[in-house]
């Protein structure tokens, strides 16, 4: 079985983030497979270890995107590509990520693509479903459960606390949520491995590809972070009290009443 992994590379939210000239610092920032792609890594090495195969992981990214990629195969993937668009794309976006990855992906023999459900950075959860309708392939999103018997498969996807049930066929693009496995830790034998195992690095040209053909669709007007939040208050006395101030709080403050 042929298993694709879409991988991206994410700053490290539990890190400190700073933000310049409307953009985020990358100099000293912290770099991470997207968590909701690790889950995408270990689903398609529990399907390889029980249908046999390969698992490809695929980023589209700069040099540095390589560390992320050794550790997916420190994880258990078998090769890797590094579609790399450093000098080539100065402002990509998901339309640009997609367009990449499909016309990547329509020159090999796929079964199944797995992805994460969003990633944490921007957290649009467009890239996986554009790459499938681009290649004209079926998709699931938020799974959560999946098993495949010889080209059926059945899955269970997350919907809004619900779970749902889907049975399709392959090829197959699925994104991965949260509950569908715990992602393994590269093993100090599997970070071994890795230094040994292909990688491949594309880029534009070698997809038949060019800056107008990926050209993004949309336009980040400005990155900020979030305010930070005031420090709350602690309300005594006696309930009848505490009920008084704090619509008096909610009203003079807050100002929702």
């Amino acid at each position: 079985m042929n298993i694709y992994v879409l991988m991206k590379k994410t700053f490290d939210t539990e890190e400190k983030i700073q933000i310049s000239g409307g953009a985020i610092e990358e100099e000293g920032a912290e770099f991470i497979i997207n968590p909701y792609d690790e889950y995408a890594i270990e689903e398609a090495i529990n399907i390889k270890d029980t249908h046999g195969g390969e698992v490809t992981v695929v980023t589209v990214g700069d040099e540095d995107s390589e560390q992320q990629l050794r550790t997916a195969l420190a994880m258990g993937a078998d090769q890797a590509v590094l579609i790399n668009i450093e000098d080539d794309v100065e402002d990509g976006d998901q339309y640009t990520t997609s367009k990449i990855l499909s016309t990547y992906l329509k020159d090999q023999d796929v079964d199944i693509i797995l992805s994460g459900n969003v990633a944490i950075d921007q957290a649009s959860g467009q890239v996986g479903p554009r790459v499938a309708d681009q290649l004209d392939i079926p998709y699931v999103t938020t799974i959560t459960d999946i098993t495949i018997d010889g080209s059926q498969v059945n899955i269970e996807r997350d919907v809004e606390g619900d779970v749902e049930k889907v049975q399709t066929s392959l090829p197959l693009l699925v994104t991965c949520q949260q509950g569908l496995n715990e992602p393994r830790y590269p093993s100090l034998p599997g970070i071994m491995k890795a230094k040994k195992k292909p990688l491949e690095e594309l880029e534009l040209d070698d997809l038949d590809l060019d800056e107008d053909d990926v050209e993004a669709k949309t336009e980040t007007i400005d990155v900020f972070l979030p305010p930070e939040k005031e420090a709350g208050k602690v309300l005594e006395g006696e309930a009848d009290d505490q009920v008084k101030e704090l619509v008096s709080l909610l009203r003079t403050e807050a100002k929702v009443l």
